[in-house]
């Protein structure tokens, strides 16, 4: 495979364009206070989707990005794939802000590739499989050596050998096979960062382990970073080094996957564990549905539902006022533990949580 640096540059932002050197050192794939707001369907205010977001995805680093459906994890990514365009805030490639020109934009899609939850709505069924992996290369104009690119990225992808599918249609495959062409669609280009939105959920579970092992092996062969959105936490604990959990447009709580998955602090991520059927203890039932996103709390936005409210826990750790009138902040970037809650920093030691939160958060 040809040396990407040399032809990888990426777009600063402005009314020009011009080409830019990468920022050493710094994360492949950021948002830094990133908002994105949108009219709401009957008129009624604007929905903060995403409301005030930072996250770094360093090179070569998996990032799982999970919440419940509706908490703005997909407008995220799909602003970090440069199809959404931030309200306020910015993306940033390697160090460069991103630019919202066409050409900018078909620039950085080089880089920055996504990988779709369904194959089959991914792929044209009247497209062979060599035309639907080659069709970024044509949109960017990259045909001399094609059919040697297509050809390893079907090979990297698992599809070997990879002539023997070249003329092969979409129904003529199994749904790992589609998924696999999929995303030696997104090889082809070479990219650094894969963004993929739920790469394994339409697939059988025999299936789910063969993709997510591909997709560390093209991390640890390729060096490839990245961002797997979902709602399975088991999917986080299988394939991310850290963890992001968003809820109601806001990152809630972010560190290593070993940390946040074992020991989480904040209530609602504690929440989401306890219905996994390997979780000890009753589950924890939050109350009611996640406000609307036109209509977010003040204080905590999680408070209306918090167990460790609800229960008491938080009064008597005197934080209860600040949990109902405090917004408990945006998280920073980087790779540090974080979490956004009153009761959690009050009550943890610097060298974790105390078992307070969890036993708070327990029925």
């Amino acid at each position: 495979m040809r040396a990407r640096a040399a032809r990888r540059r990426s777009l600063v932002g402005g009314e020009g364009v011009r080409v830019s050197e990468p920022i050493p050192n710094a994360p492949i794939l950021s948002a830094e206070d990133v908002h994105v707001e949108f009219e709401a369907r009957r008129g009624d205010g604007r929905a903060r989707a995403v409301d005030g977001v930072n996250l770094d995805i360093a090179p070569g680093e998996i990032v799982a990005l999970v919440g419940e459906s509706g908490c703005g994890k997909t407008t995220l990514a799909r602003t970090l794939l440069g199809l959404e365009k931030p309200t306020s805030g910015r993306v940033l490639h390697r160090g460069i802000p991103l630019a919202y020109t066409s050409k900018a934009l078909k620039r950085f899609r080089r880089d920055v590739q996504l990988v779709l939850q369904d194959p089959s709505g991914s792929l044209n069924p009247r497209h062979t499989v060599y035309d639907a992996v080659a069709e970024g290369l044509r949109i960017h104009g990259d045909v001399p050596d094609e059919r040697e690119r297509v050809a390893d990225a079907l090979s990297r992808a698992g599809l070997r050998p990879p002539e023997r599918f070249f003329l092969r249609f979409p129904h003529e495959l199994s749904g790992g096979q589609r998924q696999r062409v999929v995303i030696a669609g997104a090889l082809v280009l070479e990219p650094n960062v894969i963004v993929a939105d739920e790469p394994v959920a339409s697939l059988d579970a025999s299936v789910r382990g063969e993709i997510l092992a591909l997709l560390l092996r093209l991390r640890d062969e390729l060096g490839l970073a990245a961002l797997v959105v979902t709602h399975d936490l088991g999917l986080a604990w299988n394939i991310a080094d850290r963890v992001a959990v968003m809820y109601l447009g806001r990152i809630v709580e972010t560190g290593p996957v070993e940390k946040i998955l074992t020991a989480p602090e904040h209530p609602y991520t504690q929440a989401l564990l306890s219905v996994l059927p390997e979780a000890p203890g009753a589950p924890v039932v939050l109350q009611g549905e996640p406000p609307d996103p036109t209509r977010i709390p003040a204080g905590c936005r999680f408070h209306v539902r918090c167990p460790v409210l609800a229960s008491g826990a938080a009064a008597a750790a005197g934080v209860d006022g600040r949990c109902r009138g405090d917004d408990p902040g945006v998280l920073a970037g980087g790779t540090a533990i974080q979490v956004a809650c009153h009761y959690a920093r009050t009550v943890s030691s610097p060298d974790g949580p105390s078992d307070g939160p969890a036993a708070a958060a327990r029925p």
